[in-house]
């Protein structure tokens, strides 16, 4: 692994996976939901026999197509990236890594693609009940799909069930379930699909609101805001208890990234969660809140289940609070810089063929106490100034809020559109004001499902695995030069992908609304 870092460099090898990632879940979270959404409609067709139901399934069928489409170009070039810019990345973690994303390959995209053919292409050439059980299975296999992606990015938040190799400076997994089920992995995936049920219930109520705005296809509008409406508004409930859980699981686990979510300066016990606020910098060169609005002990109780639990604030996490058992940044880094003399000094006897001092390092490195209280704080050898240690705390705050505030908003939008459209009653094509709301909260939709990846992964910097590998150690070591140049045509391609997607879906509504 390098010592001396571009900085350049890993700036823009960061841009470039961000902007992979942000145009890649554009399509995905739509991809998640619609296809139960199809799966639901098929399903209320094959038990009636209503031909209209068919007919409605097969229009969102061919939007989620297009979607569907464009979203897997986007995932393969990312997959691509952890070869092409985060090598030592994948050489490190590779072994663990790898294995969820080649599950993901082999079991759940195979199986989505297989049935996605007769999905699309079986209608009249198999049962009824075949076709929907194809439906179905599309539907399953796009989020067993997420879920391995999902495992392989928990266990990145926090790792678990590996050992490390001295020998050959990599980890390897010992314990696939304990990567497998991580309660990070759980939390995670259980909130990343409902959110995408929320966003593609939002995307088919704010589709018909526009037909119903030109009184056009009402009978596929009413029909579809109404499964949406009880399908999103049962998700949007949901997801909220699994956010709860993953801000425990980040109190856990991250609670660097959680003084970051509250712009948190110092600790406490019985600790208020700030609404809103703003910003101030400290001396140290890091930012912290100061709020304008706050929930007295929410965040205690949030964060630990108790009104009056400790929270540990940023500068705890820096300095140190030895009375809640918290080590100082400096002694970490102190810590971690030693475990990497460690392997150094293997590395360096390996070469002149010292075997007993080899054999003595490995047997230093398999000690519970050297990996509890030395390889634990490995990565943060890597660090010169603690105050590098902080993330965006601003970005991070606002994000969180953003969507929470807006995840609030669409409990609230689903009971609307179910009370207006319940019992097959049409309340809601004379309220215009409701269906342009409908219309815009598809774009609110988005916006929150980008705050929260921003807020998972922008408060987990500076690690790419916590507590193990900073970000700026994991970049393979390019021209600077080549990263732009590649972002830049990025850039462009996904633009380009990202318009035709949404011309070849406004054609298509547009081809509806015709007929």
């Amino acid at each position: 692994m390098v010592e001396q870092f571009d900085l350049a460099l890993v700036d823009w090898s960061r841009g470039q996976f961000a902007l992979t990632a942000l145009y890649h879940w554009i399509f995905v979270p739509l991809t998640l939901g619609i296809t139960f959404i199809i799966a639901i409609m098929e399903t209320i067709y094959v038990r009636t026999g209503d031909e209209q139901w068919k007919k409605h399934t097969k229009f969102w069928m061919k939007l989620f197509g297009i979607n569907f489409v464009i979203g897997v170009a986007t995932g393969i070039i990312m997959e691509f990236e952890f070869g092409t810019n985060w090598s030592n990345y994948s050489w490190f973690v590779g072994d663990i890594f790898g294995a969820p994303l080649a599950i993901e390959g082999i079991m759940a995209f195979f199986m989505e693609s297989t049935f996605i053919a007769v999905m699309f292409f079986g209608w009249d050439k198999v049962s009824k009940k075949m076709h929907l059980t194809a439906s179905w299975l599309t539907a399953i296999g796009a989020n067993l799909s997420a879920l391995w992606i999902l495992v392989a990015n928990a266990w990145m938040q926090n790792p678990e069930g590996m050992h490390f190799n001295p020998l050959t400076a990599r980890n390897e997994m010992i314990d696939f379930w304990a990567v497998a089920l991580n309660p990070v992995a759980l939390s995670k995936f259980t909130h990343t699909v409902l959110s995408g049920i929320e966003l593609a219930s939002i995307f088919v109520i704010g589709i018909s609101c526009w037909f119903l705005l030109k009184g056009k296809q009402k009978d596929l509008a009413l029909k579809s805001i109404r499964v949406s409406a009880i399908f999103g508004g049962v998700a949007s409930v949901l997801v909220i208890g699994t956010g709860d859980i993953s801000a425990k699981h980040v109190a856990q686990y991250q609670p660097m990234k959680l003084a970051a979510m509250e712009g948190l300066e110092e600790g406490g016990e019985g600790m208020g969660l700030a609404v809103w606020g703003h910003f101030t910098e400290t001396e140290q060169g890091y930012k912290v809140g100061i709020p304008w609005v706050e929930l007295p002990k929410a965040l205690s109780f949030l964060s630990y289940g108790d009104f009056n639990a400790y929270v540990a604030g940023i500068n705890d996490l820096l300095e140190g609070n030895p009375e809640q058992g918290i080590l100082s940044a400096d002694e970490k880094i102190k810590r971690g810089r030693y475990a990497i003399d460690q392997l150094k000094a293997l590395k360096a006897a390996e070469e002149v063929n010292n075997d007993a001092e080899v054999d003595r390092l490995v047997a230093l490195f398999e000690s519970d106490d050297f990996k509890q209280n030395y390889f634990a704080y490995f990565g943060y050898g890597y660090f010169q100034d603690k105050a590098d240690l902080v993330p965006n705390v601003p970005l991070t705050y606002y994000s969180f809020r953003i969507m929470v505030g807006l995840g609030t908003y669409f409990v609230l939008f689903f009971a609307i559109a179910f009370w207006f459209t319940r019992k097959g009653r049409d309340e809601l094509s004379d309220k215009k004001w409701l269906l342009h709301a409908g219309i815009w909260t598809i774009l609110l939709a988005y916006v929150a499902s980008m705050s929260g990846w921003v807020v998972a992964e922008v408060g987990r910097q500076p690690w790419v695995i916590e507590g193990l590998m900073p970000t700026h150690v994991a970049v393979t070591n390019l021209e600077t030069a080549a990263v732009q140049i590649t972002s830049f045509a990025f850039l462009a391609i996904f633009t380009v992908l990202l318009i035709a997607e949404v011309r070849i879906m406004l054609k298509q509504i547009r081809k509806k609304h015709d007929e």
